[in-house]
């Protein structure tokens, strides 16, 4: 099924390392990370010609639901991420962490003074 529909991708860059830093000093985030849901509508929807409805059909959700996400008022669940990954020939597995970058991003913007009164817990060693 996933072989008629092409998903647009990222080209990497190859002088970056791949690994992953786990310190949060060496950690980057990504400015703004888009929603999946972006993601979703430029890969899929610029290139191949399908529908939203068409789409919704194929992944078996409803044409509601699917416009939700493509516009950014739903989020990507485990669920959609499977269905997502088996149309597009992707993994689950990158979804869910388009929408965890996006989530833990929104959510540290909105909590930016809240957070900046929360004293950190000394632990023992």
């Amino acid at each position: 099924m996933a072989h008629d529909l092409r998903f647009r991708q990222r080209r990497r860059d190859p002088g970056r390392l791949s690994g992953l830093p786990l310190a949060r000093e060496t950690m980057t985030r990504m400015y703004n990370p888009p929603h999946p849901g972006e993601v979703l509508r430029d890969g899929v929807f610029t290139d191949n010609g399908i529908t939203v409805t068409a789409f919704a059909e194929r992944l078996g959700v409803t044409r509601v639901m699917l416009s939700r996400v493509l516009n950014g008022r739903a989020g990507i669940s485990a669920d959609m991420a499977v269905r997502l990954a088996t149309a597009l020939g992707t993994s689950a597995e990158s979804w869910l962490h388009m929408q965890a970058n996006y989530d833990l991003w929104q959510a540290e913007k909105s909590l930016k003074r809240e957070i900046a009164k929360i004293r950190p817990l000394k632990m023992a060693a």
